[in-house]
């Protein structure tokens, strides 16, 4: 515990009005449980579940694989959160997962996490949910588009380029915007989720209803009851077998598990929480638990009111859309993108407020520039807000380029490559609840992992078994991310090295 309480030292700006030299170089707790929970909330929801189950109905089979899938999910990240919330309690201080794996393992382990983060999982993120937001905002402003460009692509290779339409230039938009908001203060940035997550929570419960309801179907409901375990397509790669069906659904959690990714970001800001030991882990599970109730509503609603076969044709993969259409086929569309730019909007904020606080927590142990270990006169990380804004606009304007396909995201390929990685670092941080109980055995937490440890032991194994599926059966997907990860190696040995032996481990 000495080498924790040591590594609190930061730089930072001019001390606002009143506040101490002291409490300005600390951040300010004003995070309460209905905010905190509101990041967690704000930071799962996004465009996924809007688009995502189109490519899960085309994957799995039939309806019931579908929500069998879901609720792989919903287990999944439950038993997670559950985990969480005592890794939470034990080190309730900034930088969440980066913290929990230094403490347990090594600096390398949560550098290695937080390179990951702040080179693709965050920032590359905070790049397809801004472009998401861009899309449907084309829905309603024909002149925001992703094929109207406002400078020429140049091409940086055959296989990549810069480019800058108006729909890029919107996406930037809202990351600079939010980027601002946040740096003015956390009243700012917490004032922003707290409006935008409950909008998009109403605004989906409002989906739900009117897919349960006006928008139910006799005729979907008794098409999809009647192929409700359709064995998945030979195309899926995965054995004709009981055991091939286990493998698909392992494979189909690459989309569902995207979508309800990012719900421990609240754990980076924990030193700005209040009563963080006891906050976060409801925070973690009342927000989680919220969640995944919704999506699964919103899956029965589109099973509800479309015919698998639309579900698994729906253009562009816009699901949610097709069942608003069929209800509302004037404006059905244009409300649809309206909600679904709340809920990226939303988003974007929280990924935008916490992502900065664990580049903060890493730059005081000497870890990333030395420049992201001050707060600003706001007391937020202002600098580490900038330099994620201005790498997550980058991947916005990356591109790919394919004669047969045009222009296409960089970022999403990243993202596609990183999944398997993640949920590595994701296992390795749930096994580092054993760690850290045998490791600091006189810090009890306030909050126990319940059920422990068959809770944690479900996810490990229920997680392990996804990464085995996607590096057997997806491997173009996988190992590019593995690599992205162990490319962080160098970076790791060369800032230890210009440390010189001052440091300790």
């Amino acid at each position: 515990m000495k080498r924790m309480k040591t590594r609190h030292a930061s730089a930072a700006g001019p001390a606002p009005p009143g506040a101490s030299a002291a409490e300005a170089r600390r951040p300010s707790r004003e995070l309460g449980l209905f905010d905190s929970t509101m990041i967690v909330i704000g930071t799962m929801i996004g465009s996924g579940i809007f688009i995502v189950p189109a490519a899960m109905s085309r994957t799995v089979g039939g309806p019931g694989w579908l929500l069998l899938a879901w609720l792989l999910t919903g287990l999944l990240t439950v038993t997670a959160a559950l985990s969480y919330g005592e890794l939470a309690s034990i080190l309730p201080g900034a930088g969440g997962m980066y913290l929990y794996l230094r403490e347990a393992y090594s600096p390398l382990w949560g550098f290695l996490y937080g390179w990951t983060l702040f080179t693709v999982i965050q920032t590359g993120t905070i790049a397809s949910v801004a472009v998401a937001f861009a899309r449907f905002l084309g829905v309603l402003a024909r002149s925001v588009s992703e094929s109207r460009y406002l400078l020429a692509p140049i091409h940086i290779s055959s296989r990549y380029a810069l480019t800058l339409s108006s729909a890029q230039l919107a996406a930037i938009a809202v990351i600079l915007l939010l980027t601002g908001a946040n740096a003015l203060g956390l009243k700012y940035g917490k004032a922003v989720q707290n409006l935008f997550t409950v909008a998009k929570i109403g605004s989906l419960l409002a989906l739900v209803v009117l897919g349960l309801t006006v928008g139910w179907s006799r005729e979907a409901v008794r098409d999809n009851l009647a192929s409700l375990w359709t064995r998945p397509p030979a195309s899926a790669g995965a054995p004709a077998s009981a055991l091939g069906i286990l493998v698909v659904l392992c494979i189909a959690q690459a989309g569902s598990l995207f979508s309800a990714d990012s719900w421990h970001d609240v754990t980076f800001a924990a030193e700005e929480v209040e009563d963080p030991r006891r906050t976060l882990p409801w925070a973690l599970v009342i927000g989680v638990g919220v969640v995944i109730l919704l999506y699964l509503a919103a899956n029965v609603a589109y099973l509800a009111a479309l015919p698998y076969a639309q579900m698994q044709q729906a253009p562009h993969d816009r699901v949610a859309t097709a069942v608003l259409e069929r209800i509302f086929p004037a404006w059905g569309g244009q409300a649809m993108a309206l909600l679904i730019m709340i809920s990226t909007f939303g988003c974007i904020n929280s990924l935008v407020l916490a992502g900065p606080r664990v580049y903060f927590a890493m730059a005081r142990d000497g870890l990333f520039f030395p420049a992201a270990a001050r707060l600003n006169r706001a007391r937020v990380p202002g600098w580490s807000l900038g330099i994620q804004a201005l790498w997550s606009s980058l991947l916005v304007l990356l591109t790919t380029y394919s004669p047969a396909t045009g222009y296409g995201n960089l970022y999403s390929d990243l993202l596609d490559y990183i999944v398997s990685a993640a949920l590595i670092f994701y296992i390795l941080t749930v096994a580092a609840l054993w760690a850290l109980r045998r490791k600091l055995p006189g810090a009890p937490p306030i909050y126990r992992t319940p059920g422990y440890p068959f809770v944690p032991a479900v996810y490990l194994l229920g997680a392990g078994a996804i990464v085995l599926c996607l590096v057997r059966y997806r491997p173009a997907n996988t190992w590019p991310g593995l690599a992205l990860v162990l490319s962080g190696l160098p970076v790791y040995w060369l800032i230890r090295r210009s440390a010189g032996p001052r440091r300790n481990s």
